[in-house]
């Protein structure tokens, strides 16, 4: 792959690495850089993290923390075993077993190097890997369980940085007419919300359908379904079969790749177009930052997610602008956010009277969010977003 940058993000953390000291020492920093390739349209980091550096036992995010992504598993997988009947189904990056619980009455096997995460699934009964996805690891299930109907994967596959091999392996653990469903953050619609923060470490790609079939061409597998979601800001859920499948292709890729085409995601000048949005969102960002400070109103952060890390240390907004973070997750709790070092607390402590304005890190939970918090907002509690541009709601 020939790569040519179009945006240069600065120096960032890695973002699930939450810091016990507010002044650490010998933070790991790395410079953000993304690029293009001309051949395939894939969008992807100049330079990849090792992976041991972001996935390890130290993981912080627990997907079953979020209301709005139990539902949205609960909906897929009754929608899954409805339309397809697996008798086995095996998901890439496992997470805490939030999806394949959901699968108890068949073969359901996880794949997770986070070895906390692994933990959690193994001893709930399903069977899980701590391992990399890789063709040795599916040769290894292959010989320990055999193929599988479905093989899942949600905000996984864009973190594997060998993605032709990561492909080969899923195809190869299939069977003849299993399918794979791919879903992570549709680069679509990253384009139109100007929402930069999809890029940080562990996103070594953002795809676009244009780019994954592409991509495909020379492996044994075809894409036949695409929906689109509201998930992450906005996701694609993308389904594969053998090539040789009996799965009908739907005429709504071509769609989709006209749509894709048409806001110009195989033009390298859209690229660079849409760097020049994101340094007027920075400018835009701080200047709101400034004028609330200025009154002396207190900004906490809602979320301490790993997007918002790219946003905060771009942006360089630190704990002179936010004085502490929210977040649900209680190993964030009490530490700080990378690169920027803003405390994180409880939110059953810090969402109090004292709150004038709370930025959203969030942002792609922001409707689940405003139902939770009709206190904050009825007594004149406001929230700032980034997403599609810098402003108060």
């Amino acid at each position: 792959m020939e790569k040519i940058e179009f945006l240069d993000l600065g120096q960032q953390p890695i973002t699930n690495n939450f810091l016990s000291n507010e002044a650490p020492q010998n933070e790991f920093l790395y410079n953000l850089r993304v690029g293009y390739d001309q051949a395939t349209s894939l969008v992807s980091l100049m330079e990849f993290i090792p992976p041991i550096k972001m996935f390890n036992e130290n993981y912080a995010h627990r997907a079953s923390q979020s209301q709005t992504m139990r539902k949205a598993y609960k909906e897929l997988s009754d929608n899954l075993k409805k339309k397809f009947k697996p008798k086995s189904i095996l998901e890439i990056g496992s997470n805490d077993g939030v999806f394949l619980k959901n699968f108890n009455n068949i073969i359901n096997v996880g794949v997770e190097p986070c070895k906390n995460l692994a933990k959690i699934t193994n001893k709930i009964g399903i069977k899980t890997y701590s391992e990399f996805w890789n063709y040795n690891l599916s040769n290894k299930i292959i010989n320990e369980i055999g193929l599988f109907d479905i093989v899942y994967s949600a905000n996984t596959v864009s973190h594997i940085h060998d993605l032709e091999d990561a492909l080969y392996s899923i195809s190869n653990i299939l069977n003849k007419n299993g399918i794979f469903i791919l879903e992570d953050p549709s680069l679509l619609e990253t384009l139109k919300k100007v929402s930069y923060d999809q890029f940080y470490d562990e996103h070594a790609y953002v795809f676009s359908i244009y780019s994954l079939n592409k991509i495909i061409k020379d492996i044994d597998l075809e894409i036949f379904y695409v929906e689109k979601l509201n998930t992450h800001g906005g996701s694609n859920r993308v389904y594969f079969k053998k090539k040789f499948g009996n799965q009908k292709v739907s005429n709504n890729i071509d769609r989709m790749i006209s749509e894709e085409k048409e806001l110009g995601i195989n033009k390298f000048e859209t690229y660079l177009d849409f760097s020049k949005k994101i340094k007027n969102s920075k400018k835009n960002l701080k200047n709101l930052f400034n004028i609330i400070k200025d009154k002396n109103k207190k900004i906490i952060g809602y979320g301490a997610t790993y997007k918002s890390s790219t946003v905060l240390n771009y942006c360089k907004i630190d704990k002179n602008y936010i004085e502490y973070f929210i977040d649900t997750t209680p190993n964030k709790q009490g530490k700080f956010t990378p690169g920027t070092h803003i405390p994180i607390i409880d939110p059953k402590d810090g969402m109090n009277e004292t709150v004038d304005f709370a930025f959203l890190g969030a942002w792609n939970f922001r409707k689940e969010i405003m139902n939770k918090e009709i206190k904050f907002i009825d007594r004149g509690g406001k929230f700032i977003t980034h997403v599609p541009n810098p402003r108060i709601l």
